[in-house]
């Protein structure tokens, strides 16, 4: 087999697997719009559910959702952001800054199931937060913050040197050319850490599990210190709680449905500013 015949099998086999990854999440996508298509109503929207959660609607699971992802976003993403400026803008390689930038690494691994335990531990019990809105963000924070430093390092990597070189040479100081010359052309990197953040903190149940989650509450949280209701958790509830799954079981899908939406156009939203930053700021 000569060359051309190898580069057109390769090629060929890549094609193979993108569309299958492409088939399998569209056939989960069709599966559960077609199955929870039907229970999506107004009222389903816009209500607390009722009788024993078989019936009304998930509005309290909604919002709880959106404040635990956007709490656990405001502080994980500044954090992350400026982490990564510092260790691959200031910092000089060492043995400290490699151990550091390993364990990031390492913790982006890390299964959620632990984070939940850390963040009952450390939030719920030893700073006596309880369960509640704010100790389920700082422990989604925990979570995505890995990510988010690995992502924006990368997008600040990816900025050319010589963008640096030039900005000193004209006399800026090592701040104003991060500010102006290097952050600009990185945002669209910086906001992929960002989509993939909210993914994950919208749709994570184990660390909420222990820290913010309720099983059961129709009334909207009125602070950070109160519980909140939340889609994952509403979602394992339904499918694995419920006295009659049976009779909740287009609920369950109405549930993931909507939870796949909320998330789709969180990411959207972030998407579209990513964009528009490409468009602004290229090289």
């Amino acid at each position: 087999m000569n060359r051309k015949h190898m580069q057109w099998l390769a090629f060929t086999l890549l094609k193979l697997c993108a569309l299958m990854v492409v088939a399998v999440l569209f056939v989960i996508i069709f599966d559960i719009a077609s199955k929870g298509a039907g229970a999506i109503s107004w009222e389903f929207l816009t209500e607390a559910p009722k009788n024993h959660m078989t019936q009304g609607g998930i509005f309290p699971a909604i919002w709880g959702t959106l404040l635990l992802s956007i709490g656990a976003i405001l502080l994980a993403f500044p954090t992350g952001v400026l982490t990564a400026i510092y260790l691959t803008e200031y910092s000089a390689q060492s043995r400290t800054i490699i151990f550091i930038d390993a364990a990031i690494t390492n913790l982006a691994g890390v299964p959620s199931i632990v984070f939940g335990l850390f963040g009952f531990a450390l939030f719920v019990a030893f700073f006596g937060f309880g369960a509640s809105m704010l100790a389920g963000s700082l422990t989604l924070a925990l979570m995505v913050l890995p990510i988010i430093i690995k992502t924006s390092e990368e997008a600040l990597l990816s900025v050319p040197h010589s963008f640096r070189e030039a900005s000193l040479a004209l006399g800026a100081t090592k701040w104003q050319t991060v500010r102006h010359s290097v952050l600009p052309y990185a945002v669209p990197g910086l906001l992929t850490g960002l989509i993939l953040g909210v993914s994950r903190a919208a749709g994570e149940t184990a660390p909420i599990l222990f820290t913010a989650a309720a099983y059961f509450l129709p009334s909207l949280p009125s602070s950070v210190f109160d519980q909140t209701m939340a889609l994952p958790y509403h979602l394992y509830i339904l499918s694995t709680q419920s006295f009659n799954l049976k009779a909740t079981e287009h609920l369950q899908y109405g549930t993931a449905l909507v939870l796949l939406g909320l998330v789709l156009a969180l990411n959207l939203a972030a998407i579209i500013v990513r964009s528009h930053f490409r468009r602004k700021y290229r090289w």
